[in-house]
């Protein structure tokens, strides 16, 4: 099976089954006592019922079966709680270091990670692959080692009875644990890879789409977005009902043949101890009920096995995270040389494709953005344009062609490039820290002077002034004391202490109103008048301030010019100016 090659070469899980084998052994036997118990308990008092039915002669000789009953009836709820609390502990110990490491896998350099994962995917990593490892062994492991465990023991005692007998029960329990399991695992694999794929997908687009949600609203596509995303939802649903359809008719199979083994042991017993009122007779109870509780035992492997193909990819992206980051920091930690004078931005014949996607995201962009020049970016939700935003800043590496500054590859500048590019997003995060704390993350060695000056500049210095502790006032979590255009200011504050030569603009106007909107345009054309400007917009309040102009559609660039030039000659820009002015 794929997933026992996946463990030979593993690096994240197979380190800690030795370091935790004591409590992976301990939890596997408590499981296993736990049904033996229970089968124990159900034989006894099969035997114990049917003997005391028949008037024993002497009360002594029900004494051991009620004795062991006691005893096992007791042991079955102790031995699940211990094991319960044995597994879960020895897991949770697991995916915590599993987590910790996932952490400082990142941590080496979070930017190259994005090279090879969208929005969704990550989070998708990051809340998902760890507790799918984590149910990899509270769903399959334990269960099915304890099962197979079960399973031997059953045959042996049942072969020391008879030979023959315990061949046929091999080959009857057989079928539950192995051919039903396999059955499972190959009819539904390529379902649950369609459900993967589907839910994934939804997922990602999900998470991207109600990110940009205004941009599907501004373009009137909406009900084009929403008639697609219910025929994913379709798709999906029914996929998973297929899914369960399967599964619904194979435990019923299951059933079917634990009935099967029932009728029989009750059989085979029936011949094997024969006699009247009581006697040996009593033994036929007691094998019989003990069949019941091992369907506890047997019934869920076929789930189990089914849902190893869940827990194999999850396994293989993790390898293959520690491989890609392991080969993009030692293609990254070199020395880097430093960019002077006036930088200048190419883009050549550029195209992005992310991994899990057959669309490309960019495709033959060419673009020059000079030295101190305004570039506005427009297009849709989906267009590529914020895609594009992370080439220019390194924060992706291209797929083909290139993005340099000077001649030199900016994803190749990472992590040095924040000395060359900041960026102004849509939603500035302040951290609940002092309000100096949270403008010095641009330049930890600004003084309190310059901290003023900056604040001066955007038009903060008065507001803070007359905070009661002025740069040293705690901010709230998320900065929830400052307006919109109060936090978008300070965020702009922190740009001009890190003082580089070119600034990306990510729609830092999307949630503020007409009034706050067109002063923070001002402003930031104000304050960053020397500095090169790049503008990613869904609409066109302040593009009469830009030099150029370029509308991507697809991944590819359909128009580009003059703000003047497009509204005199592109019908395009101007039909997108008559909605901008609500025409």
């Amino acid at each position: 099976m794929r997933i026992f090659k996946l463990f030979k070469r593993d690096s994240w899980v197979r380190p800690f089954l030795k370091k935790y084998r004591r409590s992976l052994i301990l939890a596997l036997f408590l499981g296993f006592m736990t049904y033996f118990c229970a089968a124990a308990l159900m034989f006894n008092s099969g035997y114990l019922i049917s003997r005391a039915a028949a008037l024993p002669e002497n009360i002594l000789i029900i004494y051991v079966p009620i004795v062991l009953t006691r005893a096992f009836g007791i042991g079955r709820p102790v031995f699940r709680y211990a094991e319960r609390l044995t597994s879960h502990n020895w897991v949770l110990r697991l995916t915590s270091r599993l987590r910790l490491k996932l952490y400082q896998t990142l941590e080496k350099d979070a930017v190259f990670f994005k090279s090879h994962h969208q929005t969704g995917d990550i989070l998708g990593l990051l809340s998902n692959d760890i507790d799918h490892l984590e149910n990899l062994y509270l769903r399959t492991v334990f269960p099915t080692i304890t099962a197979w465990s079960l399973y031997a023991f059953i045959i042996i005692g049942l072969g020391w009875f008879s030979w023959w007998f315990g061949l046929v029960m091999l080959l009857l329990f057989a079928i539950i644990i192995f051919v039903f399991p396999l059955w499972s695992l190959l009819a539904n694999a390529a379902r649950q890879e369609q459900q993967k794929v589907l839910r994934n997908q939804l997922y990602t687009e999900l998470t991207d789409n109600v990110l940009g949600v205004s941009d599907w609203i501004f373009s009137q596509r909406t009900k084009e977005y929403l008639t697609a995303h219910l025929a994913n939802e379709r798709h999906l649903a029914y996929v998973r009902r297929a899914i369960q359809k399967f599964d619904h008719r194979r435990d019923f199979l299951v059933q079917v043949v634990f009935g099967l083994l029932t009728v029989v042991l009750l059989v085979w017993t029936s011949f094997r101890f024969p006699g009247s009122h009581g006697g040996a007779a009593n033994w036929i109870a007691a094998f019989v009920l003990a069949i019941f509780p091992l369907a506890d035992a047997f019934a869920p492997l076929s789930q189990a096995a089914e849902e190893t193909n869940i827990y194999q990819d999850s396994l293989q992206r993790l390898n293959q995270l520690t491989l890609t980051e392991s080969n993009q920091l030692s293609m990254h930690h070199q020395t880097l040389p430093t960019l002077k004078g006036p930088l200048t931005l190419e883009v050549q014949q550029l195209d992005y494709q992310y991994p899990a996607t057959a669309q490309k995201a960019l495709a033959g962009l060419n673009l020059t953005i000079k030295p101190g020049e305004r570039l506005a970016i427009l297009g849709r939700s989906g267009s590529g344009k914020t895609t594009l935003a992370h080439l220019l800043r390194g924060d992706l590496k291209p797929t083909a062609g290139q993005v340099t500054l000077n001649g030199l590859a900016t994803w190749q500048l990472n992590p040095e490039i924040n000395r060359y590019i900041g960026v102004l997003h849509q939603s500035p995060y302040l951290f609940h820290t002092t309000l100096s704390n949270n403008l010095r993350l641009a330049n930890e060695q600004a003084t309190d002077r310059q901290l003023w000056d900056a604040l001066e500049r955007v038009g903060l210095k008065q507001l803070v002034a007359k905070l009661p502790a002025g740069l040293e006032t705690e901010v709230d979590e998320a900065g929830l004391r400052f307006s919109g255009g109060e936090r978008h200011r300070l965020a702009l504050a922190r740009i001009l202490l890190q003082n580089v030569p070119i600034v990306i603009l990510d729609e830092p106007t999307v949630s503020l109103d007409p009034i706050t909107e067109q002063e923070l345009i001002e402003t930031i054309n104000q304050q960053l008048g020397e500095q090169t400007l790049i503008w990613i917009t869904h609409h066109l309040q302040g593009l009469s301030l830009m030099d150029q102009v370029v509308f991507i559609e697809d991944g590819h660039l359909q128009m580009s010019g003059s703000p003047q030039e497009l509204a005199a000659h592109n019908q395009h820009y101007q039909k997108l100016l008559a909605i901008d002015h609500g025409a």
